[in-house]
């Protein structure tokens, strides 16, 4: 065997953009096609925002413009501006930035100069100029290598940044911006940055409230007694109590979203149950105080430590290096507020002591009901095959690893047959629908633990005390494209609205989008998604391509859905809109007939009939050319 060589020509070195571009995961995270709230596409935009934001914070700039169509994202703030001499160094030379001086930026937002070198990297197109007391700077790079460096002109321009860009398509795959959670981005910096004017594409965005605002935008009906909304040095908090089941919270740290929560989170629901229970001087239990509640948390922190790069968990134990910690922090502020609030509001006590006995009474009521369903889901889980695992569980994950697993729930066995043979092992679950499921509409949550499916669904995603141990970081309900299919989506949407708001207000709900034709001849096989890629396939293959309209998921062999469900999976995710009302949805499509929805049923209807017809037209035109 030849012997490997080990010499000064086996070591190569670097440079940032290739660094970036070969390991984007260490920068951004997730790559993914934008119908994730986290995929990287939106952290480019975040990225290019988070320096605006730290020119609002220092007092410099109270408006942003945003504009993003067709894939380009603009960007401008009215703040100092990038120093002239240092544009083209501060997007695309490593550790440089504004961000070391501990003064200027004690607790920003940015990536310590990382952050725009990163979006500069991985677009196809990036251009930035700087605006400075009549004076203007512009450059402009392709896949981070600079292409255009201007020479200083004179301008009348207002002074601040300007920065687009397109990201790499070679990078990010058939990807596309979603305006809802562009929208949320846009709303969660102006709630944290009061005074602050977002523009995004002729949409305003602006508070006046702070996370008070966030709360009122955000719940499903009214809360049961006004929004407790506290505030102190490096912190702020709000909360009430709802109509939902479970428990809703925001947190932010340095303005940034953490979506999967942290310590900050923990010390804060910890903290609100110990100080309730105090106040009242009574041993009520924490997941009764707790339940039903919204609550949202802003928390500032010197050198703050994330669990991974795109910081959506918080893991720093202190509120500053060698400081208090942080649920001593959090404990003594809410220990002194909000037990001052509470004796100074009496009636808002006694509106929550009156809910935290009605969820105690609940709970008693249901104990015996759960342990009978726990024990059931057992024996269902190991005898009757409803759930098709994969290898990886959520116990034995690291976070990131958790981010890959995907439970399909599918109709039928054919459909589930399918998927199972065609899944990836590791990561992707099966679990098996048995006919339709209930219309859980106006319904307790007694009927989670009566009904074997829901109760089976509940026990495979582990979220029977809450969303901390999901067992899958995406959902994905996989049924037919007619209307039985359309039928069962709708049911499974209304039990996870109805008793499980979180799991699609956190953005784990998906619908998978399969293919309705097939288009082929003997060179080559296209899969379409539409009437109109079917056109196009049409026209590609030409006269004798054969034509077949998948009517149901079992019609699809395992061999093709490897196709659907593997890298180029199209999943088209379940989001609510801001401001939207749970129950008006769920009344909407399960309630009662309306005048509204049996013209919508009947407007769809006539866009399958249209499709239909199409279908045979074509069909007759390719018989008759042959």
């Amino acid at each position: 065997m030849a012997e490997n060589q080990y010499t000064e020509d086996n070591i190569r070195s670097l440079d940032w953009k290739e660094h970036i571009r070969l390991r984007p995961g260490m920068y951004i995270g997730k790559l993914g096609d934008g119908s994730s709230a986290d995929d990287g596409i939106y952290i480019l935009a975040k990225e290019v925002i988070d320096n605006c934001i730290d020119e609002f914070v220092m007092g410099n700039g109270k408006k942003i413009e945003i504009k993003v169509k067709d894939g380009m994202v603009t960007v401008r703030d009215y703040g100092r501006g990038i120093p002239l001499g240092k544009v083209v160094d501060v997007v695309s030379k490593i550790n440089t930035g504004g961000k070391y001086d501990s003064k200027a930026f004690k607790k920003s937002v940015g990536l310590n100069g990382v952050g725009s070198k990163a979006v500069n990297a991985l677009s196809s197109h990036f251009m930035v100029y700087s605006v400075r007391d009549g004076k203007k700077k512009q450059a402009t790079f392709v896949r981070g290598e600079l292409v255009e460096d201007s020479k200083i002109i004179e301008t009348e321009e207002e002074n601040g940044t300007y920065a687009e860009f397109v990201a790499d398509e070679s990078v990010f795959k058939k990807y596309a911006f979603k305006t809802p959670y562009l929208a949320k981005m846009m709303w969660n910096y102006c709630y944290l940055n009061r005074g602050l004017t977002i523009k995004m594409n002729g949409e305003k965005f602006f508070s006046k409230n702070g996370l008070k605002d966030l709360l009122e935008n955000n719940m499903d009906g009214d809360p049961l007694y006004p929004i407790i909304h506290l505030e102190g040095d490096d912190i702020e908090v709000a909360f009430t109590h709802g109509k939902t089941y479970g428990e809703d919270y925001y947190s932010f740290v340095n303005g940034q979203n953490t979506t999967q929560g942290g310590t900050h989170q923990a010390a804060y629901r910890e903290s609100i149950a110990k100080v309730i229970k105090d106040f009242f001087g009574k041993n009520y239990e924490a997941s009764d105080i707790r339940q039903s509640i919204v609550a949202s948390i802003a928390v500032k922190v010197m050198e703050p430590v994330f669990e991974s790069q795109t910081k959506t968990k918080l893991g720093s134990l202190e509120i500053e290096p060698g400081g208090k910690s942080m649920r001593a922090f959090i404990n003594d502020f809410l220990k002194e507020k909000l037990d001052n609030y509470l004796h100074r509001n009496p009636d808002v006590a006694d509106i929550l002591e009156k809910k935290i006995k009605q969820s105690e009474k609940e709970r008693k009521e249901l104990s015996g009901i759960r342990k009978i369903a726990r024990d059931r889901a057992k024996k269902a889980n190991l005898h009757n095959k409803k759930l098709r695992d994969c290898r990886i569980h959520f116990t034995d994950l690291k976070n990131d690893l958790h981010e890959q697993t995907t439970l399909f729930i599918t109709e039928g066995d054919s459909a589930s047959g399918s998927i199972t043979k065609s899944r990836n092992v590791s990561t992707q679950a099966v679990f098996s629908l048995k006919g339709k499921p209930l219309n859980s509409y106006g319904l307790t949550k007694k009927v989670v633990y009566e009904n074997e499916e829901f109760n089976l669904i509940q026990a495979a995603l582990n979220i029977e005390d809450g969303m901390d141990d999901l067992r899958y970081n995406k959902i994905v309900i996989a049924t037919d494209a007619d209307v039985d299919g359309m039928h069962i989506r709708l049911l499974l949407l209304t039990f996870f609205l109805q008793f499980f708001p979180d799991l699609i207000k956190r953005n784990h709900v998906y619908v998978l989008d399969t293919p309705l034709f097939r288009v082929r001849n003997k060179r080559k096989t296209i899969y379409c998604y539409s009437d109109s890629e079917r056109r196009d396939a049409l026209s590609e293959l030409g006269k004798n391509a054969e034509i077949t309209r998948f009517k149901g998921l079992g019609e699809i062999s395992p061999d093709e859905f490897q196709h659907f469900i593997g890298e180029d999976i199209r999943l088209e995710p379940v989001i609510l809109s801001a401001g939207s009302s749970i129950d008006s949805i769920l009344s909407y499509f399960m309630g009662k007939n309306t005048p509204q929805r049996q013209e919508f049923i009947i407007d769809n209807l006539k866009i399958e009939e249209e499709v239909e017809d199409s279908i045979a037209e074509d069909s007759d035109n390719l018989e008759k050319a042959s």
